[in-house]
């Protein structure tokens, strides 16, 4: 099974090869090595949704990203862009699930470190002797 880290642009949809028409614009289908995780794919439209090409996977899919360009010309540059950013993608992903794991370690720390406080107060509140004395 392929990780997120081992995620990249490996060609062109076999099924959409980009070809020219008489609309002034060149449709782009470039194919993902395996499955994004929608969370990821949220993340990379969110990266270029300012972007002129508007690149952007479906997120429930997450194998292909969709762009467009003007010209052959503007191929290369815009390959190059989005190689970039899935790269970035990635590792901003990473980092967010990184830092969760470490925050969710320290709650589960925390809570044990509670857990043994409060089984040492319900052992010193145990051992109290309430009979009376004389």
């Amino acid at each position: 099974m392929d990780g997120i880290s081992d995620l990249r642009i490996i060609g062109i949809d076999d099924l959409r090869p980009p070809i020219i028409r008489k609309e002034p614009y060149i449709d782009l289908y470039f194919k993902l090595s395996h499955q994004a995780p929608e969370d990821w794919c949220r993340d990379f439209n969110s990266l270029l949704a300012q972007h002129p090409a508007s690149p952007k996977i479906k997120e429930k899919q997450g194998r292909f990203i969709e762009s467009w360009v003007r010209t052959p010309d503007e191929i290369v540059a815009l390959f190059d862009l989005l190689k970039q950013t899935v790269a970035d993608c990635t590792r901003q992903y990473i980092e967010r699930i990184e830092d969760a794991a470490k925050l969710a370690n320290a709650e589960s720390m925390a809570a044990n470190e509670e857990s043994d406080e409060q089984s040492r107060l319900n052992r010193i509140i145990a051992s109290l002797d309430f009979e009376e004395t004389n």
